[in-house]
């Protein structure tokens, strides 16, 4: 076996068990906007060799690069009839392109994303600078058809100092017909000097139905989900598929709900309950559990600073210092290994001085 194809039967850090990867998914629903604006931009020669896709997780960023990539792959001259005619960059799963692209046999396809460490058998916790110069090389190498060569980065949020500033290098310099596509849940985490060389695509949190339909449309045992379940996975989600499928793994919706509940009596805190739930997330066979609380816990900041924003700045401040520290509280409790327990009840108090106002 090939080093890529070796490479590809290793985990995926940008695939959610579970679910088909975004190269096999073929239907897109919401921000048609940006589909638009990716097309217009390739049958118009105006395509920008870098774009910034932005938005909250698993709304369909990554989906949308793999679709275009597969579209530019598919289709290499923006002149072609097919694409002057084209109303959306759908390939069919049978073109040559999306056959070869699904099996990863594609030689101007760059995948950059955190990679498996096998004696940890976890993923890195970043995408390292080895990384993005493996990509660079294939990227300078001579195209395999002649067309386009896409690097699809999943997330440019994982990239470190030393892998931002190999991945600028390329950016600032990019072969000919080379394209990238940086996927960011966090765009400010990315370095400036990369930002302002990227043309930016905005993702908006995507409707209920609209994640009722991306989620039938997956197929496999996740969608045959009942629609009242699926509809209450999809309204706790805050308007991701990715979260969606997440609250309909196991007791999900039931965990935010409870979850939602001792968040919306804040500034009065049920210690009781808090101290079951910190329980309950404690040990190491909860760190899926400890990332769901997380994930739920940005979810109502979000909702908080949204419903705060036109009520004066001294209550989004309020939210946004508290949200830092607990950031803060987060990365120290992973790093030095401190007990959870004592993180979650913190969290709490720290919640309950910034809803006190």
């Amino acid at each position: 076996m090939s080093r890529r194809g070796e490479a590809q039967a290793l985990p995926e850090s940008d695939r959610l068990e579970g679910a088909p990867h975004p190269r096999e998914t073929y239907g897109f629903f919401g921000n048609a906007a940006a589909e638009r604006a990716l097309l217009d931009a390739y049958r118009g020669n105006r395509l920008a060799q870098a774009w910034i896709l932005s938005g909250p997780e698993g709304v369909g960023k990554a989906t949308l690069a793999w679709r275009f990539a597969r579209f530019l792959l598919a289709h290499p001259s923006a002149g072609a009839p097919a694409v002057q005619a084209a109303t959306s960059l759908f390939v069919p799963a049978e073109a040559p392109a999306a056959r070869q692209m699904a099996a990863m046999a594609l030689a101007d396809l760059f995948p950059l994303r955190r990679a498996w460490n096998d004696k940890t058998k976890k993923f890195y916790t970043e995408i390292r600078v080895d990384d993005v110069r493996e990509v660079t090389h294939g990227l300078h190498s001579a195209s395999g058809t002649g067309g386009w060569r896409v690097a699809i980065v999943d997330t440019a949020d994982d990239l470190n100092r030393s892998s931002a500033n190999a991945l600028l290098k390329v950016v600032e310099e990019p072969p000919e017909r080379a394209l990238f596509l940086l996927i960011a849940n966090q765009p400010g985490r990315i370095l400036p000097t990369i930002r302002s060389r990227c043309r930016k695509l905005s993702f908006e949190p995507l409707p209920s139905e609209e994640i009722c339909a991306a989620v039938r449309a997956l197929g496999g045992e996740v969608a045959q989900t009942p629609q009242e379940q699926l509809q209450a996975a999809a309204n706790a989600s805050g308007g991701s598929v990715r979260e969606t499928l997440r609250l309909l793994d196991g007791d999900g919706v039931l965990f935010d709900a409870t979850l939602r509940a001792l968040l919306g009596n804040l500034p009065r805190v049920e210690w009781g309950a808090v101290h079951a739930l910190a329980d309950r997330l404690t040990g190491r066979d909860n760190e899926e559990a400890f990332e769901t609380f997380l994930r739920g816990l940005r979810r109502w900041m979000d909702g908080r600073v949204r419903e705060f924003a036109g009520q004066g700045a001294g209550r989004v401040i309020g939210y946004a210092q508290a949200w830092d520290d607990i950031a803060v509280a987060v990365r120290e409790t992973e790093v030095f290994n401190f007990d959870k327990k004592a993180l979650v009840v913190g969290i709490f108090e720290r919640l309950a001085k910034a809803a006190g106002g």
